[in-house]
């Protein structure tokens, strides 16, 4: 086994976690934004599917003993919401941005294709209640700071028990959980797409050091990765994200430690 030359450096300014601490993301299989899709239907529905993101779909992903990834961004008056998109017009029949919008008006407005709506990451978490554990993807934006939105994230995570981590492709919301809340599991999301080159190489351990995580969720289509394996080897434990196919899971199995998965990838 060849180690990386910047294990050292690694070692240094992002030292692994404590084993206990990020024991039980391996061996958990993550349903991503919960169990949905066109063909999936929960207990007691008809229809087109399950929404992603919605109390069926992380209901549905309980009740078969699922962990669940969701993505969560602040409403205008400082709530965190569980949405991945920065714009409502995708899963809702209404238009506008997320941010424009307080967390009333957001719960109020029912998500596409059923009788589900908007949550707040409060609601996720007293769903949930510790049945199985939660990865929360921070949806940060690059040109605007993190603090706020960590300190939404943070207040919904107070005193919550259950197992869970938060994570981002932006390496300023693990520092900041760092600092702030440093019993928090925390994430860095990596993908290699587009960036596979020396400076992407570079950017990925800038992004390392200075986020400092417990954890990471690499992009499935990376793997095997020389950077997710050299993290692994120090004892970060790797999630593969989207894990879609069958083929996607023997992959994840061989480099990761635990599939963030939807559709067949789920089988």
């Amino acid at each position: 086994m060849r180690l990386s030359p910047f294990a050292p450096i690694d070692d240094l300014l992002a030292p692994p976690p404590a084993p206990e601490k990020v024991r039980w993301i391996a061996g958990n299989t993550f349903a991503h934004r919960g169990l949905h899709g066109p063909g999936i239907h929960g207990p007691g529905i008809h229809g087109p599917g399950i929404i992603e993101n919605s109390a069926t779909a992380f209901a549905d992903a309980i009740s078969r003993g699922l962990g669940i990834e969701c993505d969560v961004q602040r409403s205008r008056d400082g709530e965190a919401m569980v949405i991945h998109d920065w714009e409502l017009d995708r899963l809702t029949e209404r238009t506008g941005r997320i941010e424009d919008l307080t967390a009333a008006e957001l719960g109020g407005i029912a998500l596409a294709g059923g009788r589900d709506r908007i949550l707040t990451l409060r609601e996720v978490l007293e769903q949930v209640a510790g049945a199985v554990p939660l990865l929360i993807e921070v949806k940060s934006q690059r040109a605007k700071p993190v603090a706020a939105l960590c300190h939404a994230v943070g207040r919904a995570l107070a005193g919550y028990r259950g197992r869970h981590a938060v994570m981002s492709f932006d390496p300023r919301v693990s520092r900041w959980f760092r600092r702030h809340s440093p019993e928090t599991v925390r994430g860095l999301v990596v993908t290699e797409e587009h960036a596979r080159g020396c400076g992407g190489a570079i950017r990925r351990r800038l992004s390392l050091w200075h986020a400092r995580p417990d954890f990471l969720a690499c992009d499935i289509r990376d793997l095997p990765s020389p950077f997710a394996a050299s993290q692994r080897r120090r004892g970060l434990p790797v999630a593969a994200w989207t894990v879609r196919s069958a083929e996607d899971l023997g992959r994840a199995a061989l480099h990761a430690d635990a599939p963030i998965a939807e559709g067949a990838g789920l089988a």
